[in-house]
């Protein structure tokens, strides 16, 4: 008997922590397939972090990529329940690939005057960040790389300009094997 909760069975010794996991899903491009994957999650009460879905094959194929926050086990059951969607014909969980490529963009719009305006460039020219738009006292950079990346910019910029930000969610594929496509 395990002394520490008084049940007769014997606890897990360990427990998988939550953290972020990325799952992209090959699916058939047609009529309420993403409202099932999502109403899968929704349903389970499973949250959904980043959602970004395009078709990338001549056959309608499409793949959607959601970032999530679990335990290895709740994922795993998030894969399971997800290949028992008709449609669906893959489910990769990213996070336990061993090497993947994982990028996003973000359009930052700032207020700028004479007193920011250097700072503001010098931060943006660090990150390789483009201006895409440039009126009055208002500037639009665009920035795309790992979601990290762009956590720091916008950390960063924050600092010295009244910001407002639009971002895409990551997206991702594996890049050591040819997923089908």
């Amino acid at each position: 008997m395990n002394k520490d909760n008084k049940s007769v069975y014997d606890s897990p010794t360990t427990i998988s922590t939550t953290q972020r996991h990325i799952l992209t899903i090959l699916v058939d491009n047609e009529p309420g397939v993403l409202a099932r994957v999502v109403g899968m999650f929704s349903g389970r009460g499973y949250n959904i972090d980043s959602l970004n879905v395009a078709e990338v094959s001549n056959q309608h194929i499409s793949r959607i990529t959601i970032v999530t926050h679990g335990t290895n086990e709740v994922i795993q059951q998030i894969q399971s329940q997800l290949m028992n969607i008709v449609p669906v014909h893959k489910v990769t969980n990213l996070e336990s690939e061993v090497s993947s490529v994982e990028a996003e963009v973000a359009l930052v719009y700032m207020n700028i005057d004479d007193k920011n305006k250097k700072s503001a460039y010098q931060i943006c020219d660090l990150y390789r960040a483009r201006k895409i738009e440039n009126e009055h006292n208002s500037i639009i950079f665009e920035i795309a790389g790992a979601s990290e990346r762009i956590n720091t910019f916008i950390k960063d910029i924050e600092k010295v300009a009244e910001i407002e930000i639009v971002r895409s969610g990551p997206v991702a594929i594996s890049s050591l094997k040819n997923e089908e496509e």
